[in-house]
């Protein structure tokens, strides 16, 4: 179970004309924007085991990003970053595992060898999933995508003992629910499709995303 879910307001975005914050100074810092749904992924994580005192969010600008991010901070000039224990570690499926598991709260991954063995499947599947999706916007997004989420269709009805993909909150729902959920918005925008139809698992699971409030307190407008 989550631990308790915190409301909070994002301290100001960093740019080029902010100061950096005192870096490596034992604070454990999570670099994200709050439009980025790779550093989403992350965010939720942290959420959900209750690190909101232990991870200080540091929101940064990515159209104007502040010199010093690269220079002294990520290399990779990307979010999401972690600082910690005086190194900073990137790469948002990396950080899902590392998060949850250098940290204190409840895990994100049951004891269940079956379900652990999927968890890896579907977390690996992810990055093509999504690129999948993204490169199909600019051709018959519709068509393109009809095996993929077919695919997230049959991987929610593995399990039957919870509306996710392992029946309870996993990592696999945070690493799929910020794409997704952007997905579903702009298939119904510009393609006036829902890609939920004929997909009862997809819908239920979307539909339930909303109230979880580890995930909900991420969404932007």
């Amino acid at each position: 179970m989550a631990a308790p879910a915190v409301f909070e307001t994002l301290p100001p975005t960093l740019d080029s004309t902010s100061d950096p914050p005192p870096l490596f100074d034992g604070t454990t810092r999570l670099y994200i924007n709050d439009l980025c749904p790779y550093a989403q992924r992350v965010w939720i994580v942290r959420n959900y085991k209750g690190l909101h005192d232990k991870i200080k969010l540091v929101p940064i600008d990515l159209k104007n990003r502040p010199a010093w991010y690269k220079e002294k901070v990520y290399p990779g000039n990307k979010v999401p970053a972690l600082e910690h224990n005086g190194q900073v570690i990137g790469e948002s499926l990396d950080l899902v595992k590392y998060v949850d598991k250098n940290f204190e709260g409840p895990a994100l991954l049951p004891d269940d060898p079956a379900k652990l063995k999927f968890a890896e499947e579907l977390v690996a599947y992810s990055d093509k999933f999504i690129n999948i999706v993204y490169s199909s916007l600019k051709g018959d997004a519709v068509k393109e995508t009809a095996a993929e989420f077919d695919y997230l269709e049959t991987a929610l009805h593995k399990f039957d003992d919870g509306p996710f993909f392992l029946g309870q909150f996993s990592q696999v729902d945070a690493v799929f629910a910020p794409f997704v959920e952007r997905f579903h918005i702009v298939f119904q925008e510009i393609f006036k499709h829902n890609i939920t139809s004929g997909r009862p698992k997809l819908a239920a699971w979307i539909e339930v995303l909303v109230f979880v409030e580890v995930v909900a307190y991420t969404l932007s407008d």
